[in-house]
């Protein structure tokens, strides 16, 4: 990308008014459980995947 494409999404982004990037207290908490909920789904399925390859692994 190039400084002056930055330079002008930085100023674009910087213009806009505070009242657009506000975000209320329900919607980042509905956010956050959401990622919450994510992350634990791919930890439980990381964790299920270890599991069965321990049992399913072959001795040398």
């Amino acid at each position: 990308m190039s400084s002056v494409s930055y330079l002008s999404q930085v100023r674009s982004h910087q213009s806009r008014p505070k009242s657009h990037r506000k975000i209320g207290f329900r919607k980042r908490c509905v956010m956050m459980a959401k990622h919450q909920k994510t992350r634990f789904y791919i930890l439980g399925r990381c964790v299920s995947m270890l599991l069965c390859w321990h049992d399913h692994s072959i001795s040398d």
